[in-house]
């Protein structure tokens, strides 16, 4: 298994967050992994990239990745720029932050490939209290994928943000995280 994975999003929202969380629990499965953020202007609401590769055997791979095979979009308003399915062959799986149908994110992005939606503002906002999806986001693309098991996941979130936001907050992200896992639409 070689496994790519490019994130989308702004500054604020996790992006980053949501890669290592990604890739600590495939490193807690004994995956390969790479994970590395991409800036632009280093400022609040700025586009932001993120990179998460997984792999059963080491990566030689030093690059951004051109040819993702998932795609995770964090905020909807970046759905309009073509620049999000780059590279994502019709293969490839396209999740969105986004409270509609996957037509209607086909209709905006016009990628052909499987869209998967999951409502991850209003679920980070009924569980967490702030709009931060990239809990939710990670929930989706566990479900989507199988790259890591869904109490991987959850344990990598325990060690990552317990020391950051506390118990409440961290239980608060897990929540989420399995909410989406079980809300996510294809």
């Amino acid at each position: 298994m070689f496994v790519e994975v490019r994130w989308h999003g702004r500054g604020g929202q996790g992006v980053v967050t949501a890669s290592e969380l990604l890739a600590g629990a495939a490193l807690a499965e004994g995956k390969y992994l790479q994970a590395f953020p991409e800036f632009g202007p280093e400022r609040m609401g700025a586009p932001i990239k993120a990179f998460t590769r997984i792999s059963d055997g080491p990566i030689e791979i030093h690059s951004h990745v051109y040819t993702p095979d998932v795609v995770v979009v964090l905020d909807p308003s970046l759905l309009e720029n073509p620049a999000i399915t780059e590279g994502l062959s019709d293969e490839g799986k396209l999740i969105a932050n986004f409270s509609g149908t996957p037509d209607e994110v086909r209709k905006i992005t016009k990628f052909m490939g499987r869209i998967y939606t999951v409502d991850a503002t209003r679920i980070a906002m009924e569980t967490i209290g702030r709009p931060i999806a990239n809990t939710c986001c990670v929930g989706a693309l566990v479900k989507v994928t199988g790259l890591v098991a869904l109490e991987q996941a959850e344990n990598q979130i325990r060690q990552m943000l317990e020391s950051k936001i506390g118990k409440k907050g961290t239980d608060a992200n897990i929540e989420a995280l399995r909410r989406a896992y079980n809300e996510v639409r294809s």
